[in-house]
């Protein structure tokens, strides 16, 4: 493998510093650098922040990807071709619940086969691979436990930061770093089971057209690129928002086209951006999620938030025939037990093989019970 050289990083870093763009050749080059941590702290540091100042390009981004998909991804096989992933960048300004995963749940029970790929918290008190972890999922397990897991149960969970799914650099940069970066985009991307249908939240509306191209380019046929707001400030989510618009971009295919989702518009009432942050503690987070996907009535707008994440998902692969026909369709999921009952199938597949995932997640069922009929 070639080898790049001290001042031949180093003169990439200061083309970048100069606001001049990289091809997807150099941006591969430098970022193999990165994943065999060939350069000094310092430089590899300094390349990051340089990208970010200057504005990461659809190039630099798909040559990132490409060298952590190539170099740094322990990838699966024998998973269905539908098979599809929702996730958020992060770094986006308003912090909330967990809706992707909850998402997830309701498009897992509806048959679409789901395979997520998360991180654990790096600029949010609670990451995807927290939370589930604090339900009884196995997050440690091999990507191979994880694809049999969505085969079984039509859904699975790749940690992004476990060196047994990305077994090279990508955790080492990951767990040093605590401001937005290229990885965001590029990294999130990096899925084991390459799934060519996608729903991806944004934390920035100038990112929804960029990041619709990288998903082309990388094979991504179908695919909601979404941004939304939660005040009249203009803060953003990397969701679909109860709170306000929402700025969605529609890969399908080589086309792709704008349109917008208000809440009144699919049949929700627009909420307090309150009833949807983030909570103090992971236990908080734990219990309202369990509360949530199991129907139960007590956080009503994460139930919206995750009903109008999930109604868009269902439209998006055809279940459903509109948005707000996909919102009706996800809140019956949630009423039915139909969410909750895929989260213990999949509790007990992607699982810890004494049980005591199953044992965690009964003891937030009883808890979440008790604490409704106490109300």
């Amino acid at each position: 493998m070639e080898i790049v050289t001290l001042e031949e990083f180093g003169a990439y870093v200061q083309q970048v510093l100069e606001r001049k763009d990289l091809n997807r050749a150099e941006s591969y080059r430098m970022f193999r650098e990165l994943l065999r941590n060939t350069q000094p702290d310092l430089q590899q540091g300094a390349f990051l922040a340089a990208l970010k100042a200057k504005g990461e390009t659809v190039d630099e981004i798909v040559g990132a990807w490409q060298a952590i998909d190539e170099l740094d991804t322990v990838h699966v096989t024998g998973l269905p071709d539908t098979i599809l992933d929702t996730a958020g960048t992060g770094m986006d300004s308003f912090k909330t619940f967990n809706v992707s995963s909850a998402a997830a749940l309701i498009v897992a029970a509806h048959g679409i086969p789901v395979a997520r790929h998360g991180a654990r918290a790096i600029t949010s008190r609670c990451g995807t691979v927290d939370i589930m972890e604090a339900l009884g999922i196995n997050v440690e397990c091999t990507p191979e436990a994880v694809a049999r897991s969505i085969n079984t149960t039509g859904i699975g969970l790749f940690n992004g930061m476990s060196s047994q799914v990305h077994p090279g650099g990508l955790g080492r940069i990951l767990s040093q770093i605590r401001f937005g970066t290229i990885f965001n985009i590029a990294a999130s991307l990096a899925n084991p089971a390459r799934p060519r249908r996608a729903m991806r939240g944004v934390y920035c509306r100038t990112l929804l057209e960029p990041v619709s191209r990288v998903m082309k380019e990388i094979g991504i046929q179908r695919a909601l690129v979404v941004h939304g707001c939660v005040d009249e400030q203009g803060t953003g989510i990397d969701e679909l928002s109860v709170c306000g618009a929402s700025t969605v971009c529609y890969l399908d295919g080589e086309q792709t086209h704008s349109f917008e989702i208000v809440p009144e518009e699919v049949g929700i009432a627009r909420c307090s951006s309150s009833e949807i942050a983030a909570l103090e503690t992971l236990e908080q987070e734990a219990l309202r999620f369990f509360s949530v996907v199991s129907g139960q009535g007590t956080f009503r707008e994460c139930e919206e938030f995750t009903a109008l994440n999930a109604g868009a998902i269902l439209w998006m692969e055809g279940v459903s025939p509109s948005i707000s026909a996909g919102v009706s369709d996800a809140r019956h999921a949630l009423a039915t037990g139909a969410a909750v009952d895929t989260l213990r199938a999949w509790c007990a597949s992607q699982g810890h093989d004494d049980g005591s995932g199953l044992k965690k997640l009964s003891l937030l069922e009883k808890w979440v019970l008790s604490r409704k009929h106490a109300g």
